[in-house]
């Protein structure tokens, strides 16, 4: 992870170099914006920045990284950044945790931190969460390299971006004054373990979902373990039923 003291390094480096002629006649066609990666998996992190952070190419410099929410929020502070890619889940309180802490930075009017959400998750609570949070999109891990670029400069310009499918949560989080009614069973599991639960109700194999989620096989194991104890379920085919009734799937 880059360090507050290598992301400004970085960030005044690109500053300088924004002023050349010379840049103005890269692939990105002169847009540049300064971004910085939140995401506790580091070989997730490794291959955003080798396919977005092309600058020349995609116009978009990774200034920062960080794997949890007090790195997040320094490296963030360090080097302020256009827009940062959030991941939702994270050590230290999540995501929804680094919007609160960085608010007075995405409400200033000159310099606005915009954040774009980036997670494997596509769980309408976990969309409406950073959204009401104060992030300006979500796209899922899906995404490929070109629309990933593409949103971050929609962010960074004021836009809202979603994935398909997504905005539906959003707007019919914000039509309705009902509050979403808590599901005790579900508020016992861990977000990694939600995240396992949805696979595995979607079908995937113990592998899929350990590459999916840059974990290794016998850490999904343990993952399945303590969600069917927690609901005290048998066995994948009831787990799959009670994410089913749940719409989580």
């Amino acid at each position: 992870m880059s360090d507050p003291t290598e992301a400004n390094g970085t960030a005044g480096a690109g500053a300088g170099a924004g002023a050349g002629a010379g840049e103005a006649d890269g692939g990105a066609g002169g847009r540049r914006v300064r971004v910085v990666l939140v995401d506790d998996h580091r070989m997730f992190r490794t291959g955003v920045q080798a396919e977005i952070g092309r600058t020349e190419e995609t116009g978009v410099e990774v200034v920062g990284e960080a794997a949890d929410v007090d790195q997040a929020v320094t490296v963030i502070t360090a080097t302020r950044p256009e827009v940062v890619l959030l991941d939702v889940h994270l050590p230290g309180g999540g995501g929804v945790e680094v919007l609160r802490r960085c608010a007075a930075l995405t409400a200033d009017a000159e310099r606005p931190v915009r954040f774009l959400a980036l997670s494997v998750s596509d769980a309408a609570e976990d969309v409406i969460g950073v959204i009401r949070g104060g992030a300006r999109g979500y796209v899922t891990k899906t995404i490929t390299g070109a629309d990933l670029v593409d949103s971050i400069f929609r962010v960074q310009e004021g836009d809202a971006v979603f994935s398909p499918r997504l905005a539906g949560f959003v707007l019919d989080a914000f039509a309705s004054t009902d509050a979403p009614p808590v599901d005790e069973d579900l508020d016992r599991l861990t977000q990694r373990e939600r995240e396992v639960l949805r696979l595995i109700a979607r079908g995937y194999a113990y592998k899929e979902i350990a590459k999916q989620l840059f974990i290794s096989v016998k850490t999904v194991e343990s993952h399945v373990s303590a969600v069917l104890r927690k609901l005290q379920l048998s066995n994948r085919h009831e787990l799959t039923r009670w994410a089913t009734a749940r719409r989580l799937v």
